[in-house]
């Protein structure tokens, strides 16, 4: 794909992903110039930056996530991120299924009020767990350090999910459609439709309720189907077609902007990583 890079402009950024178990994705990042575009994991999204300070948008506001804090993100939630401090920030993630968290916990409705947590000690210990998740390769011992990591964000967490305020529910019916027509070119029309609204009344009513336009949570949406497609081992033209993007180039761009990797490098990173635990640990 001639004009596309294969890595950051910064020498200097560089962020790498694994999947050691179904529901589980692990990632670990430095970024000075990227500016990641809104985009979501439809998972938990829990970390600790290790230096350095994140901005990143996130349900209408902006936050800054300061060394030796944590990172609390709901799933289905789009942010965006990039460096507040000129020699970038580094961090470790998480990212969890809610039935994973469930599962593990013991406990449902897991939601997290605050985005940032200012918990030096705990953000320590979690940057350790996550780094021995990371090289992890006994499935006992993987289980058991994410039950640890899990205990470690349990202080922050609530055990009952707000209820979805009337513009969520009401827009429930617009983002289901936009996920069963990923791969089809949508109208405004089309949508303001689905929600029994006018074209721009309905525009300026999701924007107030999502912090995005409808096309970018479409976008959002298809890098994120096209992520789990990519971690499948579908090939990346195959994946560009299926989520409605114009084509192999098109998918690598959009990739890179909202994820830090190309497609072909997340690719490689997920499927070849060891990783025994999967299949043998979340039992």
């Amino acid at each position: 794909m001639e004009g596309v890079p294969q890595q950051f402009d910064h020498p200097e950024d560089e962020a790498q992903f694994r999947r050691p178990a179904a529901g589980v994705e692990l990632y670990r990042a430095h970024i000075v110039r990227h500016a990641f575009e809104p985009h979501t994991h439809e998972a938990f999204g829990l970390g600790a930056i290790e230096s350095g300070v994140e901005r990143f948008r996130y349900r209408g506001a902006d936050h800054l996530a300061p060394p030796d804090s944590l990172v609390l993100m709901n799933p289905d939630e789009l942010h965006t991120g990039r460096a507040e401090t000129d020699g970038g920030w580094r961090y470790r993630m998480i990212y969890l299924d809610p039935a994973v968290v469930e599962r593990v916990s013991g406990e449902r409705g897991w939601w997290f009020g605050q985005a940032v947590g200012h918990d030096a000690p705990r953000a320590r210990r979690v940057g350790a767990l996550l780094d021995r998740l990371w090289h992890e390769d006994e499935p006992l011992a993987f289980d058991s350090l994410l039950f640890a990591l899990l205990a470690e964000f349990r202080t922050h967490a609530r055990t009952a999910k707000p209820a979805p305020a009337e513009g969520a529910l009401r827009f429930a019916p617009v983002v289901d459609y936009l996920r069963a027509n990923l791969d089809r070119r949508l109208t405004l029309d089309e949508l303001a439709a689905v929600a029994g609204l006018s074209p721009f009344h309905f525009l300026r009513r999701f924007k107030a309720q999502y912090h995005a336009t409808p096309q970018q949570m479409l976008m959002a949406l298809r890098l994120f189907e096209a992520k789990q497609r990519l971690a499948r081992g579908e090939p990346a033209a195959q994946v560009a077609a299926a989520v409605g993007l114009a084509d192999q180039a098109h998918l690598t761009r959009a990739f890179a902007n909202r994820y830090g990797v190309t497609p072909a490098r997340y690719q490689r990173q997920v499927t070849n990583a060891p990783s025994p635990a999967r299949g043998r640990g979340l039992g």
